[in-house]
């Protein structure tokens, strides 16, 4: 089973966005050339990349708008379950927020929160935010968070510099956390949280220079150890390619020339999501 653990829906034909609602996302995403795909191409893709499933992750930016709405991302899993898992988006500002999460999870039945501290302008280490983890440990549900650099426009990566997450993962150790990108350009301190946390996971999805393979090589085998992910921390590293910003297939396809075990490699590729979506041990 390979999994994509980023691809965001804001773009998915069959959600029948109005033109405004395509402008939008293109402007709250930098993405200001993208046209929708259907969910037939996305099929074609994975096909071609060698991908099981896509983890859809919408993004509520409460009076703004959406990036696919809860409610839409439920419906695609339904519609397409062996192709889509997705997660659920609650702007932490909302006055309601802890009944639309309790909502998400009981009732859209979604696999996890999806927050993104740069975008929606707030720290994740503040004590406001706690009874929002605690309500995911209640309903045994992971969260994913960007962290690191944002190369969305109007983004501060204050939010979400990768030590601002260390309290939350010292305090809820039964809360499952991914921290996106590796947290680019704090990879070393993604790596110290994932030495010291084992509820942290992080993902593949960065590149911001070069090509996939040139970008992996620079950031896992010269400002990290060659052999860091390989040796130690291949439990808590999933395959992420943030579809449609990044080329799916290219990043997978690099991930693949890694110099790492075939068991690491199957790991990053599909095991270790498996085990951040359903909980259980990492450990061999």
């Amino acid at each position: 089973m390979v999994i994509d653990m980023n691809v965001s829906p804001a773009f998915i034909e069959e959600l029948q966005s109005s033109d405004e609602q395509l402008a939008f996302c293109r402007n709250q995403m930098g993405l200001y050339k993208t046209d929708e795909i259907s969910i037939q191409s996305m099929k074609t893709l994975c096909n071609v990349s060698g991908i099981d499933k896509l983890c859809l992750l919408p993004l509520d930016l409460f009076q703004k708008g959406n990036l696919g709405t809860n409610e839409q991302v439920s419906e695609l899993v339904h519609k397409e379950p062996e192709l889509f898992i997705a997660f659920a988006s609650v702007d932490p500002h909302r006055e309601d927020a802890l009944e639309l999460i309790e909502t998400v999870f009981t009732e859209l039945g979604l696999s996890g929160l999806f927050l993104h501290p740069s975008q929606q302008k707030f720290y994740p280490d503040e004590e406001w935010m706690y009874p929002i983890y605690e309500l995911c440990i209640q309903h045994n549900k992971p969260i994913i968070f960007h962290s690191g650099m944002s190369v969305r426009p109007n983004t501060v990566s204050k939010y979400s510099h990768p030590l601002r997450f260390e309290e939350v993962a010292c305090k809820y150790p039964d809360l499952r956390i991914c921290l996106q990108h590796f947290g680019w350009p704090w990879i070393r301190e993604v790596c110290m949280l994932l030495l010291k946390y084992k509820n942290v996971y992080t993902d593949t999805s960065l590149l911001y220079f070069d090509n996939p393979k040139e970008f992996y090589h620079q950031s896992f085998g010269i400002d990290i150890g060659e052999h860091w992910i390989d040796r130690s921390l291949r439990h808590q590293v999933m395959f992420a390619s943030e579809e449609p910003r990044l080329e799916q297939h290219r990043m997978i396809e690099a991930i693949r020339q890694m110099n790492w075990r075939e068991s690491t490699k199957k790991m990053v590729l599909g095991e270790n999501a498996i085990t951040f979506l359903k909980g259980g041990c990492i450990h061999d």
